[in-house]
């Protein structure tokens, strides 16, 4: 159907959005909640469907103007009549929060002539039934700790890239119900492609296909409401990266880079078997400050393990991760100690002191795992022209895993988009795959894989 306004009168005047499981049921709610919903005879069809989707986790938006924060502040407002209802809305600063036209600022418009009651200092809206609407944000990592004790059934992210992974992972810890209850479950959200999130957001929606999941993309044609003419003339100002993530809700398009495409990678549902194989795992380090951690920024760190058989070449696994210096190196003692003594550890030397100071630290970490630093030589964009070419010719395949998605995201847009540290990792282990002097040679007895540092060790066996 055209995304023409609906007319929703009463629930058994809906025509067409009768036919299918749950419908009926949102239009008596919205039906019966409609002084607090004064839009409700102007919901589109695209934010209908959004309101009747029975799936634990939806989301909605991609491009500008599409209706999303009335959709999402719809949604919370469907169950307010049953008693004990609890719903919780966020936006990832409290500045964000606070926007003209923006959520909270939303709810004062519709909610201020009814019934409903607002606490400023909690910033809550209580209504007759017992029922509760509560506005929240989340600055800081450490700010999702703060409704560890709370309970809701409704909870809503808007603009869903500007947070972190974790973040949203947690908040289903918060999604609860009484046993008796008849409210369901509900964790919504709302965004345009972009942002920090874009990569962890669109793998989770349009990557892995979970059934529990669902995406409802929306446009501009979808919101007859706006004037399509006018944001479209100031979209137009916008560079063309973001004018399509807003224009289009394209969440496929990024920086323009010149030297992957993930077409180039053959998918490989395991890893090579054979003796002949060569594996390391290359680490490109870059630990964050506590407070960088809590505001959920700062630079990634990434491990690419690869091998080689001399003519082909594999990336079987890459780890990408922030945290604390003692978190990263947590991670890189157990990944040592899941890919095994037959890998070899690479580790990217900082210049200066510091350099030589981290790699001793994690040469001793990982005693017992043949461990090398290695200061880098030129710029990332050079280091990467080898692999580069491989990866064009088809002689580097991928093992099919959940990192696929982030990895070929990053590499479409290496050298110029947000994040380089996968591709610069990869970029490490090929050179010390390939590097002019043979850094890596094997011995095969008893089916163990050993390796050697020729250009150091000579033929001393690890």
């Amino acid at each position: 159907m055209a995304a023409e306004a609906l007319t929703i009168t009463l629930p058994d005047e809906a025509g067409w959005m009768l036919d299918e499981p749950g419908r009926v049921e949102a239009l008596t709610l919205l039906a019966r909640n409609r002084q607090y919903i004064p839009v409700v005879e102007d919901i589109t069809p695209k934010q209908f469907e959004f309101l009747c989707a029975p799936e634990l986790e939806v989301m909605y938006g991609g491009a500008a103007g599409g209706g999303k924060s009335v959709a999402l502040l719809v949604a919370a407002l469907m169950y307010v009549h049953v008693p004990d209802y609890s719903a919780l809305l966020l936006r990832r600063t409290y500045a964000d929060l606070a926007l003209p036209r923006a959520l909270m600022d939303l709810a004062h418009e519709w909610l201020s002539n009814t019934d409903a009651h607002w606490t400023a200092a909690t910033r809550t809206w209580d209504f007759p039934s017992g029922a509760r609407l509560s506005f929240g944000y989340l600055d800081n990592e450490r700010d999702k700790f703060r409704y560890q004790s709370a309970a809701f059934q409704f909870i809503g992210f808007d603009e869903l890239t500007q947070f972190t992974e974790t973040q949203y992972r947690y908040l289903f810890s918060r999604l609860r119900r009484v046993e008796a209850s008849v409210v369901p479950l509900r964790m919504r959200s709302a965004t345009n492609p972009g942002g920090d999130g874009h990569e962890w957001v669109h793998q989770r929606f349009m990557v892995e296909h979970d059934e529990a999941r669902r995406f409802i993309p929306a446009t501009l044609e979808d919101n007859p409401h706006l004037d399509a003419e006018e944001y479209d003339a100031a979209l137009a100002q916008l560079d063309p990266v973001t004018r399509a993530q807003l224009r289009r809700g394209d969440w496929d398009i990024r920086p323009t880079g010149n030297m992957f495409r993930r077409q180039w990678f053959p998918v490989l549902d395991a890893m090579p078997a054979g003796m002949r194989w060569r594996w390391v795992r290359f680490w490109d380090m870059a630990a964050q400050s506590a407070k960088a951690k809590e505001a959920g920024s700062g630079d990634w760190a990434a491990g690419c393990l690869m091998g080689t058989d001399g003519n082909r070449y594999c990336i079987a696994d890459v780890r990408h991760a922030r945290g604390t210096p003692g978190e990263l190196e947590a991670l890189v003692t157990q990944t040592a100690a899941l890919d095994g003594i037959g890998v070899v550890v690479v580790m990217e030397q900082e210049p200066g002191s510091n350099g030589l100071i981290a790699v001793d630290h994690y040469r001793q970490a990982l005693a017992g795992y043949a461990f090398y630093g290695r200061p880098s030589t030129g710029s990332k964009v050079v280091r990467a022209q080898p692999l580069s070419a491989q990866a064009e010719a088809g002689a580097v395949s991928v093992v099919r895993g959940e990192w696929n998605g982030r990895f070929f995201d990053e590499a479409e847009g290496f050298p110029t988009g947000a994040n380089d540290d996968q591709v610069d990792s990869a970029s490490g282990a090929f050179g010390q795959l390939t590097g002019p002097v043979e850094i890596l040679t094997y011995l095969e007895a008893e089916d163990v894989l050993y390796q050697f540092e020729s250009d150091e060790l000579g033929a001393a066996r690890l």
